[in-house]
């Protein structure tokens, strides 16, 4: 008797209860401190997946240690801690949770920049030795001041429309924002300079990258407000921070509030000793709505990878991102057109374009192409995935191209792989979703010949000479060999001429099987099981 084991997922950091039910529910979990490297690469030996926060590293020889790991995901937003590179390489999906704490570091910003103008900090620690001097911790107010925020991303957008609630003047730096889309959500785009000599507050929101590490130094600071306060809730290292601690020391810069630091854990820095800073152990994520929201956004990502489904949140596919909700029931029929493409070919593939027809072309269809690459490879090379799908055809020398038309589909919505082969020969096939109540895949074409079948599970072809008795010799022979014939459809051009028999069967049919309807039935035997 065979024992089917459920894939293990190893959870090498702390995760939110809800995470780790979610993900004991579908696999085995093993919960392990990542921090230890032998435990880790122990654990990795046997993981399908590994989830972790920022404690844990997994770098190319973690990603050596697990030869079945299929996903690595980050419960969290920041990647400094995995090496994306090797992943790639290697075909193993890294996905986060690119959107689950920015609400919770939109107002880790906000709060700094509150505390900050107020002293909040200095004041409470005063307090609490006994002291009283309201004197010495006067503020300044928000309202009617200039903020400039600099990255205009998800999280920079939900600081600005917080803030703009104090009656507040926003600009922003963002060269990849249109001035159209941030004048939309009243805000000035400007120059860096600009918004560094105007601004009564800056409050940061990029991501750390080798463009923007040590964005704002010694000499940016010299051209800010004297009574300017400066807010990093983002990463560390985008503001040096002793030339911020020299210029909150001379009275250049009035204050700042600090949540991030350029080595972590830090618990030294030349900005602890000043009163005029607020600073906090990289807590812009440590809520527990933003951790809940982490650890259940990439339990849902492990599934879907282990799956061998998209998965919207991964950094490493190309086509990544969100998939509109009209193209996404193309995604398993692209991948089964790649599939049977592959199938029904007798030669080497040499080129191939996935033409995407109907409505669903006026949408970014993007992905499709990638799903159709994965299924031309995936009978035919070892672990093919969305990562390293394209990497599969570029090795093999395939060159595969997107086509996309809201016109010439005879259906709602039509998806064509469309090849040429190395012996000079051309393959077509094409599918469809079918609308209504229950969506169903459907072949809809091969090479021509018109057919209506679901595109789903074992299927067998044949091509040969039109003539009567062929159907019932083939019901018998895969009869005599106890396979159910689930659906058939029989196409032909011509009375007579070349016919093609596409069979739905319950079963794979055996290559004995298939030699023998091969040469009794003189005819030209494809099979595919097509992906679930």
């Amino acid at each position: 008797m065979t024992t089917h084991t459920r894939p293990t997922v190893v959870i090498a950091d702390k995760l939110a209860p809800s995470a780790v039910a979610v993900l004991e529910h579908d696999f085995e979990v093993d919960s392990i401190d990542g921090t230890d490297t032998v435990a880790l690469h122990s654990a990795l030996a046997g993981a399908d997946a590994v989830v972790v926060r920022s404690a844990t590293r997994i770098d190319a020889a973690a990603i050596e240690a697990g030869p079945k790991l299929k996903v690595i995901a980050r419960a969290g937003v920041g990647l400094d801690n995995v090496d994306v590179a090797s992943a790639t390489a290697r075909g193993v999906m890294v996905v986060n949770a690119p959107t689950s704490n920015i609400v919770s570091a939109a107002e880790q910003a906000v709060a700094l920049l509150l505390a900050t103008a107020r002293n909040t900090a200095a004041a409470d620690a005063s307090l609490k030795r006994g002291e009283w001097k309201r004197s010495e911790f006067s503020g300044v107010e928000i309202a009617n001041k200039t903020v400039g925020v600099v990255g205009l991303g998800k999280i920079g957008q939900l600081f600005a429309s917080r803030i703009a609630a104090f009656d507040t003047d926003v600009i922003a730096y963002d060269p990849y924002v249109q001035p159209a889309r941030a004048a939309a959500m009243g805000i000035r785009l400007t120059s860096l300079d600009d918004l560094l000599m105007t601004s009564d507050f800056i409050s940061i929101h990029l991501p750390k990258t080798p463009e923007t590490l040590g964005l704002i130094g010694k000499e940016q600071l010299r051209k800010v407000k004297p009574q300017v306060r400066i807010i990093n809730a983002a990463r560390g290292g985008l503001i040096d921070e002793h030339a911020l601690a020299e210029a909150l020391h001379e009275g250049t810069v009035a204050g700042a509030g600090i949540d991030v630091f350029s080595s972590e854990p830090c618990t030294d820095s030349p900005l602890f000793g000043l009163p005029n800073v607020v600073v906090t152990p990289h807590l812009g994520a440590s809520t527990r709505e933003a951790q809940d929201n982490a650890g259940l956004a990439v339990a849902k990502s492990v599934r879907l990878a282990l799956a061998g489904e998209f998965v919207p949140d991964a950094v490493n596919v190309e086509s990544g991102g969100i998939v509109d909700e009209d193209v996404r029931p193309l995604l398993p029929l692209a991948e089964r057109m790649g599939q049977l493409f592959t199938a029904v070919s007798d030669a080497a593939v040499q080129s191939v374009t996935v033409e995407v027809r109907g409505e669903v072309a006026d949408s970014d269809v993007s992905v499709l192409q990638l799903a159709a690459t994965k299924g031309l490879f995936v009978d035919v090379a070892e672990q093919v995935t969305y990562v390293n799908a394209p990497l599969v055809a570029s090795e093999r020398g395939v060159d595969v191209g997107l086509f996309t038309s809201p016109e010439g589909a005879d259906f709602h919505n039509q998806v064509t792989v469309r090849g040429a082969l190395a012996d000079g020969s051309r393959v077509t096939v094409s599918g469809t979703v079918t609308q209504g109540p229950k969506e169903t895949r459907k072949i809809i074409d091969v090479d021509g010949y018109g057919v209506d079948i679901e595109a789903e599970g074992p299927l067998l072809l044949l091509r040969y000479s039109d003539r009567p008795g062929v159907v019932g010799l083939i019901g018998s022979m895969l009869g005599d060999s106890q396979i159910n014939i689930a659906g058939m459809q029989v196409s032909r051009r011509e009375p007579g001429g070349e016919a093609l028999m596409v069979l739905a069967i319950d079963a794979e049919a055996p290559a004995d099987l298939q030699a023998k309807l091969a040469e009794e039935v003189g005819a030209k035997v494809s099979s595919v099981t097509l992906l679930d």
